[in-house]
This record gives C-alpha cells, structure tokens and sequence, in this order.
C-alpha cells in the first residue's frame, strides 16, 4: 500500500477547504535570507489534549517538503533532544538560534504551537477543530521569516441534512467513533496542509528544491 496516496488526497482536501488567513505579510527578510532547510521544533500544546503536539509533528514536514524545503527528519531531532535532556516542547523552544543551527546545521527553524485541538460534543452533533500557529526563525540571525496561522473543522461543509433524527443518529455515531480513535489526526492533518503550504495568500514562499523557486 502506497502510503502517500492518502496524505496527497488529504493535502488536496486542504487546499481545497481553505487556506491562511489573508493578511499583509512583509516578505523582505524572508527573500533575503531565502533558507534552504528548515528544522521543526516540537509543536508547544496549549489545548487540553495531550496528542495534539505528537500528531501535528507527524504531519507538518510533508508540506513543508512539499514547498520546496529540506526538513530535518523528525525522529532524529527528537532523539537528539531526548541525548540532550530535552523532551518538553517549551524548553527546546527557549534554545538559542545559533545553538540549533551548530547542532542541526538548518538555516531556520519552524516554531509550531497547537492552540485547540479536540473534539466538542453537542446534543445533535460533534465537532473536531484543530487551530494552529507558526513562527519561521532564521537560525543565523534569529530573524522572524515568517508567521501564520490556520484552523480546520470536521463540520466544515456539513449543512445537517437529514432532519433532526438524521442529526441525532449521526451525532451518537460520531461520539462512538471519536471516542476509540483520535479524531483530531486527519484534521490536524488538513491544518497543518493550510498552514505551512507555499503558493497561497500569506503563506511560505517556494523553497529551494520546488520548481516554482523564485516565482514568489
């Protein structure tokens, strides 16, 4: 089985569903830096759940390949931290710049923070959001490249069709279905999509390795 089918397909669903949200962003010392590979730090969790900074880790470097970056494997960064005494999130984001970039040799480093994450159950439906921010530092300077932010929603779409037995039924389902499985994953999938995407409003500009380099 082609493991990539369904990160492609959900990549595509994001894009499609939306996007970072549209603001001015000044991109002057972004284009002058222009990094090449990119370091993830583990995402900092501010939601109740305690998978939420593990499951937006898993997903956030196949955008950010896809833009055009090299990105620092993920398990060697964290067993890297983890030889170094650092496991929590909060303590590796405090390391200076150029300490990372002496131990990694990555030109910036990507601050990700999870702000919600989980599923709200209601009497005729449920709801899972995962909302995310992020922060591209570059490691030589400490510049900020960089920030955006994006959320995404199991509801998005939905127009509770059915009537209100329809509604109840589907509401229960949900719940047992969320209940046994991490139901904010795929949607932490599609936020990570909108978020560290290159080519969109706001967004990152084209590495290195895309063929749209320099087109932004």
């Amino acid at each position: 089985m082609n493991v990539l089918k369904p990160l492609v397909a959900l990549f595509a669903l994001a894009l499609l569903g939306g996007c970072v949200a549209p603001k001015t962003v000044d991109y002057a010392a972004f284009k002058q830096a222009r990094p090449r590979s990119i370091l993830v730090l583990p995402p900092i969790n501010e939601s109740p759940d305690i998978k939420a900074s593990y499951s937006l880790m898993s997903q956030v470097t196949f955008p950010l390949a896809e833009a055009g970056y090299y990105v620092v494997p993920v398990a060697l960064a964290a067993e890297t931290f983890h030889q170094n005494g650092l496991d929590n999130p909060n303590d590796i984001a405090e390391l200076p710049a150029d300490k990372l970039r002496s131990i990694f040799g990555a030109d910036a480093a990507m601050y990700v923070k999870v702000t919600q994450y989980g599923t709200t159950y209601m009497i005729i439906s449920s709801n899972t959001v995962v909302t995310a921010t992020a922060k591209l530092v570059d490691l030589k300077t400490g510049t900020t490249l960089w920030t955006g932010t994006a959320t995404a929603s199991s509801e998005e779409g939905n127009n509770n069709g059915g009537g209100l037995i329809g509604m109840l039924i589907t509401a229960a389902v949900k719940q047992i279905i969320n209940s046994s499985t991490d139901a904010g994953h795929p949607i932490a999938g599609i936020t990570s999509a909108r978020l560290l995407s290159a080519g969109q409003p706001a967004g990152l500009l084209y590495g290195p390795r895309s063929p749209k380099y320099g087109s932004d």
